[in-house]
């Protein structure tokens, strides 16, 4: 992995990476809550690549090697319970920063793919910043509005737990979380979760910076109104099994964005299962496709 790092503004910087050639159409990958670059994984990024993509991935704010905004206001569990948390920033900000590391990579436009949180900021993206976005695609993700997208009870209480501070027990604690939220009528593979889990560890925690992330979701409020504004080519991918952002949320992304299209993943949870990374990748490839893309272009 060839770590690297951009300015983006406003005191962040970001840690990227790449896969592919510079001269083929830019494809940015923005991974969810609490959840480090690394999560997408080398092989579906080469996947991309195979289609004629050039593949960013990065950190966001206060997670993995990006910025951490140590300084600022870290919510309590209580406060995140009650919806009121002190917010640091918003999922407007995130967006910006995404902005930003385009600009600093001299990307005037890519195909946006986001995951859970990250398909919060593709969509707040597309909705604020128009003209940086050549297709979206929002995965597992939903529009803000409290009624849809909630999480299955039974989850909550190891999805709220502090991960363990210890490496073996953090990657154990790992595993046990996405077996209560991961996907169950797929195949998952536990060794290679334990793997990015220890990869994760070893990049650098911070309990903190999850925190504040789901304080920015929570200030965010519901961005359905700014998702009607959104022009680019949208497609919505769900898993029928999800049970953090249950399927309602994707099913209200997909009303509330003009044109989008929803493909659902059967058996799929909150995860992205080498099993469903064949399907993922041909509705990306799809929706680009509406924005223009084509594999002949990319490799003329």
């Amino acid at each position: 992995m060839d770590e690297q790092f951009c300015d983006v503004g406003g005191g962040i910087r970001l840690c990227y990476d790449t896969f592919g050639d510079p001269a083929d159409p830019p494809l940015l990958l923005i991974m969810g809550l609490g959840t480090q670059m690394v999560a997408w994984h080398g092989d579906f990024c080469g996947k991309l690549v195979d289609e004629g993509f050039r593949v960013i991935r990065f950190d966001n704010r206060d997670i993995g090697r990006s910025t951490h905004l140590d300084g600022a206001p870290t919510p309590t569990l209580r406060q995140l319970l009650v919806r009121r948390p002190p917010a640091a920033y918003r999922l407007e900000d995130m967006a910006g920063d995404t902005a930003g590391l385009l600009y600093g990579l001299g990307i005037s436009a890519a195909h946006i793919v986001g995951a859970s949180m990250g398909g919060m900021i593709a969509q707040t993206l597309a909705a604020t910043r128009p003209e940086r976005v050549l297709s979206l695609t929002s995965i597992m993700s939903t529009t803000g509005n409290r009624r849809v997208g909630q999480p299955a009870w039974r989850v909550m209480p190891i999805f709220l737990k502090q991960a363990p501070r210890d490496r073996d027990a953090f990657i154990d604690h790992t595993e046990l979380l996405f077996k209560a939220i991961g996907s169950s009528g797929i195949q998952r593979d536990d060794a290679e979760l334990r793997e990015v889990a220890g990869l994760m560890y070893d990049r650098g925690l911070d309990p903190g910076g999850t925190s504040r992330q789901l304080a920015a979701i929570i200030a965010s409020g519901n961005r359905t109104p700014a998702l009607r504004r959104i022009t680019a080519p949208t497609v919505v991918i769900h898993g029928t099994a999800d049970r953090l952002v249950r399927p309602s949320g994707g099913r209200a992304t997909v009303r509330a964005i003009p044109g989008a299209k929803l493909v659902k993943v059967d058996g799929m949870g909150h995860d992205l299962p080498r099993a469903a990374w064949d399907q993922i990748v041909a509705a990306i490839v799809e929706n680009a496709r509406r924005a223009g893309f084509s594999r002949s272009r990319a490799a003329a």
